[in-house]
């Protein structure tokens, strides 16, 4: 039977794994994806690290091996999340060789407590780029108004980006423009552009979750039957609208003269990628954020559920560039109800950015944990 996964592909999407972490590695699961699903990338954030570690003992071996060496939290947590995402490198090593460095690349994240900090972001992002010391790796970056100058810093010196936290269309064309700035700017030194790989990582399913609690509010403060099935038939439609826009804005940023002055001289465009793609809620079809955003140079990036689901029953089809009229209108009618979509999205990104944050914390905390029993193991030993 055809995997609907390598249909993606086939239709110039990429598919990434939205969950790195050292049991997938340690148990061959994630090259089985790579090689039967053509998965061709993944991404690693302080939330999916924080569980990982927090839910068994894969990692206990090299912490108590950074204990013997009397590590400090700070060195053993960029020393376990260093190797998980070099280990996935080598692993999508293949794809990003097949593609000449279009794809197959895996991420690791800044600390996510420097979201509103420029330099230290600067500072951080160069730091663990040299200590992956892999040509397909990408550093992530939240893309706050602290961040883009980060972003455009870390672009025009040569790393290759994974922009994330994006919520906002306008934000999104900051972010794309950044990086058309940055390449600019090494062409301008006579530095080579062809080399450098960048992804802008706009959140789908969150903008559904929270447009829509909205709406219910909404819709039980209404006493008009008529306005109530208006702002019902409107549940649903946020994400994939704004995502579909974003898109309409990515083809429109990377054309023309300005553009092609870059392409010229090799550059790559930065891919859309399409994170939390998860369904939240379960009155949706569990692949609607996979069937809805399919179109050439994207990534999608799929958590184990629903990268199952999708192999299992997922429809394959060119779809981000249909309906785009319809999306303008959906946004317009939200905005008519009273609902203020930049309020939405600057309220994802600020909740997205504390999320993190409490998930590095809890990160430490088991990595503080772990360190405790292991020490006193060892000296009981």
């Amino acid at each position: 039977m055809t995997n609907p996964l390598r249909e993606l592909n086939k239709l110039g999407q990429s598919v990434w794994y939205d969950n790195l972490n050292r049991e997938l590695l340690a148990n061959g699961r994630l090259r089985k994806m790579v090689e039967e699903d053509g998965v061709s990338g993944g991404t690693s954030n302080p939330s999916i690290f924080e569980k990982a570690i927090a839910s068994g003992d894969v990692y206990d071996d090299h912490i108590r091996e950074l204990v013997a060496r009397d590590a400090g939290i700070p060195a053993i947590f960029d020393a376990l999340t260093v190797a998980d995402v070099q280990q996935s490198a080598d692993v999508f090593r293949p794809a990003y060789d097949a593609t000449k460095g279009a794809d197959g690349y895996a991420s690791l994240e800044v600390p996510p407590d420097l979201a509103y900090d420029t330099q230290a972001t600067i500072d951080n992002a160069l730091r663990l780029f040299k200590a992956l010391d892999r040509p397909n790796v990408m550093i992530k970056i939240p893309g706050t108004q602290e961040g883009l100058p980060a972003v455009e810093q870390c672009l025009s010196e040569g790393l290759n980006i994974n922009i994330t936290l994006l919520f906002s269309v306008d934000v999104y064309e900051q972010v794309a423009r950044t990086y058309i700035s940055a390449l600019e700017k090494r062409a301008q030194r006579g530095e080579p552009v062809s080399g450098i790989a960048s992804v802008a990582s706009f959140f789908v399913s969150r903008v559904d979750s929270l447009t829509d609690d909205k709406l219910k509010a909404k819709i039980e403060a209404s006493g008009s039957d008529v306005e109530k099935a208006h702002l019902h038939s409107l549940t649903g439609k946020a994400a994939v609208a704004n995502a579909k826009i974003a898109y309409e804005k990515y083809r429109q940023i990377f054309s023309g003269p300005r553009w092609d002055a870059l392409a010229a001289k090799g550059a790559r465009v930065q891919r859309c990628l399409w994170a939390s793609t998860s369904t939240k809620n379960p009155d949706f079809r569990d692949v609607i954020y996979v069937e809805e955003l399919i179109g050439p140079d994207t990534v999608n990036t799929l958590p184990q559920n629903t990268l199952d689901a999708f192999r299992d029953h997922g429809r394959a089809a060119l779809t981000l560039d249909q309906g785009v009229a319809d999306a303008h209108d959906v946004i317009r009618r939200i905005e008519s109800a009273g609902i203020s979509f930049k309020a939405v999205t600057d309220e994802l990104q600020t909740q997205g950015v504390k999320l993190f944050c409490d998930s590095f914390d809890k990160a430490v905390e088991s990595i503080v944990g772990k360190r405790e029993v292991l020490r006193g193991a060892g000296a009981r030993a």
